[in-house]
């Protein structure tokens, strides 16, 4: 009897250590069946804030040495005041605007260029020369007259002699004006213009 329960109670313990084996098997195959190690270290990359593993201080080919970390790994918290004031003092050195400074940009607008003036416009007034008409060959030599009847006189051009009084024509171009005691005032009326004193000549 006592034969029987010992051969059930390892029948049992086999039976729970098989369950065991089979629940850590199951646990380290997860990991490599589903595929949890590659989003897991993705989700690390996409954020910067999260930690990073520790690096391994065992001294082995490949790993890094005790005491040392690699070249980024530096996670100091401390604000740098000096990085800071340095970079504040930085100078834009640009060529063009100044981004940074906000100033209304300059047009250039170019400036119109006047046209050449060819025209001369109107020449300047010049006055007619007016041409003073040619003198009266008429002489007046003589009154023809007689005492109590209107003014006449003698007028003499060339060989053809000619009385006239005043407001009659002679020659049929030359107009008696006035007569006066000492000369006679003709208008020629071919040609416009003021009467031509004609002074009294004796003996002729």
């Amino acid at each position: 009897m006592q034969l029987g329960l010992e051969n059930k109670k390892q029948m049992t313990w086999a039976i729970v250590l098989g369950a065991v084996a089979l629940i850590v098997c199951a646990y380290e195959l997860i990991p490599l069946i589903g595929g949890s190690s590659e989003p897991a270290s993705s989700a690390q990359a996409a954020s910067p804030l999260a930690p990073r593993p520790a690096a391994s201080k065992t001294g082995a080919k490949g790993l890094a040495k005790p005491g040392k970390q690699p070249a980024g790994e530096n996670l100091d918290p401390t604000l740098r005041l000096d990085l800071l004031a340095s970079s504040e003092k930085t100078q834009y050195e640009g060529a063009g605007r100044n981004i940074f400074v906000s100033q209304r940009e300059e047009v250039d607008i170019p400036k119109p260029v006047a046209p050449v003036n060819t025209d001369p416009g109107p020449p300047a007034y010049v006055p007619p020369v007016v041409t003073p008409p040619p003198a009266i060959p008429l002489k007046f030599y003589g009154f023809a007259n007689s005492p109590g009847e209107p003014k006449k006189v003698f007028l003499k051009n060339g060989d053809d002699v000619f009385v006239a009084g005043e407001g009659e024509i002679v020659d049929r171009r030359y107009k008696v004006i006035r007569i006066s005691a000492t000369s006679v005032e003709i208008q020629d009326m071919v040609y416009s213009g003021p009467a031509q004193v004609i002074a009294l000549t004796q003996g002729s």
